[in-house]
């Protein structure tokens, strides 16, 4: 299984990059990659200020969690999700942790 979750670390990491290229930084805001691979918790932060105000929140918080990779936290418009299956990791293998168990029977993804 360590094939497997260095797999599912390897896009993990890949899509939160692709995020931070496409969103980008400017002069008072940046966007933090943020990867504990001993833990494998993954987010990406955006930091900054923006005409006075304090500009702080996490835009994707992924984790792999017993050979699943979970969504905790998406603030994407289009969901990571999509981008994770476009790179290769099976729906089954993903956890729209941020649903409720009800919530997540319903969809094409994991349940848990």
């Amino acid at each position: 299984m360590d094939t497997l979750n260095a797999k599912y670390r390897s896009a993990v990491e890949q899509v939160l990059c692709d995020y931070a290229e496409f969103l980008g930084n400017d002069d008072e805001t940046q966007m933090e990659l943020v990867f504990d691979r001993d833990r494998d918790r993954y987010l990406l932060v955006e930091s900054g200020w923006h005409d006075g105000y304090r500009i702080y929140g996490t835009l994707l918080h992924l984790n792999i969690i017993d050979n699943k990779i979970w969504i905790q936290h998406d603030g994407t418009e289009e969901g990571v999700a999509n981008e994770l299956v476009a790179a290769g990791i099976p729906k089954d293998s993903i956890v729209l942790g941020f649903r409720t168990l009800q919530e997540r029977k319903v969809t094409e993804f994991a349940v848990y």
